[in-house]
């Protein structure tokens, strides 16, 4: 079992920049994907940012260009590195880990950090 804890989420103008960070106990941090999902008010839950065990990387549209994931494996920790934030990017983000072994995908989720952007 994975336990996921998310921090660094907060209040920030728009134009600002943040850092979240996600802390991994309980398995093997580096077999899992790490993904950062995010929920606005009233919307669906949606992948922003994924990074593979081997250290692959995917961003939805909205964020290409303005954030950044990464992973530290020594740290069981993965980052999200938010710039150029905008009121749209408001929403609690969840981290999540993610295996598939054979048939089985198991995924794992912390309990989210609020984001808000505004001036």
């Amino acid at each position: 079992q994975v336990q996921l804890v998310e921090s660094g989420g907060g209040l920030v103008q728009p134009g600002g920049s943040l850092r979240l960070s996600c802390a991994a106990s309980g398995g093997i941090f580096s077999i899992y994907a790490m993904g950062w999902y995010r929920q606005a008010p009233g919307k669906q839950r949606e992948l922003v940012a994924s990074i593979t065990a081997g250290g692959s990387t995917n961003y939805v549209d909205s964020v290409k260009g303005r954030f950044t994931i990464s992973r530290d494996n020594a740290k069981n920790t993965v980052y999200l590195q938010m710039n150029s934030l905008e009121p749209e990017d408001t929403a609690v983000y969840y981290c999540n880990a993610r295996r598939v072994r054979g048939a089985t995908r198991y995924d794992y989720w912390g309990v989210g950090t609020q984001v808000t952007v505004s001036s």
